[in-house]
């Protein structure tokens, strides 16, 4: 049982017992302070503007998923102490990358992203479905410019992660599907306002999605999603075009990582081709 005293944070532990606590309750935590030093930070963003750049004319910066696929340099931040100090908590001290995503929304015509639980998307890929989500804002992220909105609890009540999704018009929002109207609530959501370099955490299986962008400010946020080792990945199924990778500790499901020192350029290609191009 998690300890309910607000004790103070230890080495690896960005996070109190009394935050890990109302994560797992809420399925959420915002993490007010910066994630990173601010030279370190900047990096980032740097590596994020040269991606964006060089993107392909038809690619839509919605659509930036798992770079590091391409861009080995991520690792840089992905397996940072920074990072994993904020998932140890939650996860334990045997951690992999699962995934990680640009969600950038350009200013004026940035499209909305559905209702949705990320374990939607997921499910035959790993077992169980243990995933926490940090949501590092780039850019600042309002009401404004289309901020993530979270529906608290929805990740251990209700459907659990797998509720039943409608078909929506090809291209007019990031998935091209969405949560049942009457298995969602969105008066009880909660908008996750952030500063650039302050981030979010969330469970995969929580209802949560954002509105468009059409404010004069662009909004991205990079999501670096991770998983303890003793989740497996069906690699028999899915190996031609995913990879975790081990970012601390050991493996405990006799997973198949990839080499964050090598590019996986033929791996982007194929999700690209076959549509695997978010979550």
């Amino acid at each position: 049982m998690v300890a309910t005293t607000s004790s103070p944070r230890t080495a690896h532990h960005r996070l109190t017992p009394a935050e890990v606590e109302k994560y797992r309750l809420e399925g959420y935590h915002v993490y007010r302070q910066p994630v990173f030093p601010q030279a370190k930070f900047n990096g980032l963003k740097n590596c994020f503007e040269d991606i964006l750049n060089n993107l392909e004319a038809d690619v839509r910066p919605e659509s930036m998923d798992v770079p590091h696929f391409q861009y080995p340099q991520l690792f840089e931040w992905l397996f940072a102490d920074e990072v994993l100090d904020l998932v140890e908590p939650i996860l334990g001290p045997d951690i992999a990358l699962f995934a990680s995503h640009f969600i950038c929304k350009p200013k004026g015509n940035g499209k909305r992203v559905p209702w949705h639980e990320d374990s939607h998307y997921w499910q035959t890929m790993i077992t169980p479905m243990e995933v926490v989500t940090v949501w590092l804002a780039i850019d600042p992220s309002t009401k404004e410019n289309g901020c993530m909105n979270v529906i608290p609890r929805t990740h251990n009540t209700g459907r659990q992660g797998f509720s039943d999704y409608d078909d929506l018009k090809p291209g007019e929002a990031v998935f091209n599907d969405e949560i049942k109207v009457a298995q969602r609530d969105p008066s009880k959501a909660i908008a996750i306002e952030l500063e650039p370099n302050q981030c979010s955490l969330h469970d995969g299986r929580i209802i949560h999605g954002s509105e468009p962008n059409t404010s004069n400010i662009r909004r991205c946020g990079y999501t670096m999603r991770y998983v303890s080792t003793k989740v497996r990945q069906h690699h028999e199924k899915i190996g031609q075009w995913h990879h975790l990778y081990l970012a601390r500790g050991k493996d405990h499901a006799g997973n198949v990582y990839g080499d964050p020192t090598k590019a996986y350029q033929e791996m982007a290609r194929f999700r690209a081709k076959h549509g695997k191009n978010g979550h």
